[in-house]
């Protein structure tokens, strides 16, 4: 008698097991989404830095702090040897207020950014500065690095 119930017991047991395999699985499975956003948030943080203006220049540093712009300013850039920059586009400074004309309604209105490298000379930063505000734009902005250690 022992024997028949043991048999009777085992063989619900193995009818359940069965059952639970043939449904469906209604748990979620996390650990595919978690290494799609692992892998999305590392390509991100390579990729950021990659996106700032493309003109590699020395910036000066200073302890001022940034500054919040509601619109996208464009970025005029001054090499080291005087070069000046419209973006990533090399422009003669005779030449910048016409570009500046295709790309700007309202030059009063438009900020600019001036990224001047440390190593710059000092007038040629001013002979752009000079050029933009006698083009009537009144918004330049310098660009500096923060200071290391402050």
């Amino acid at each position: 008698m022992a024997m028949s119930m043991a048999g009777n017991g085992s063989g619900r047991g193995s009818r359940r097991s069965r059952r639970k395999r043939s449904e469906p699985m209604s748990e979620i499975n996390v650990t595919p989404m978690v290494d799609v956003m692992l892998v999305l948030l590392i390509v991100f943080m390579v990729a950021a830095p990659l996106l700032t203006v493309g003109v590699p220049i020395d910036l000066p540093q200073t302890q001022a702090q940034s500054l919040e712009t509601p619109s996208s300013p464009i970025t005029l850039t001054i090499t080291s040897e005087g070069a000046v920059f419209i973006g990533e586009d090399a422009v003669a400074l005779d030449e910048v207020v016409t570009q500046l004309g295709t790309l700007v309604e309202d030059p009063g209105a438009q900020r600019i950014f001036l990224r001047g490298d440390a190593q710059a000379n000092y007038g040629a930063v001013m002979r752009v500065m000079g050029t933009l505000s006698g083009a009537g734009y009144s918004q330049i902005g310098l660009i500096t690095d923060q200071e290391q250690g402050q």
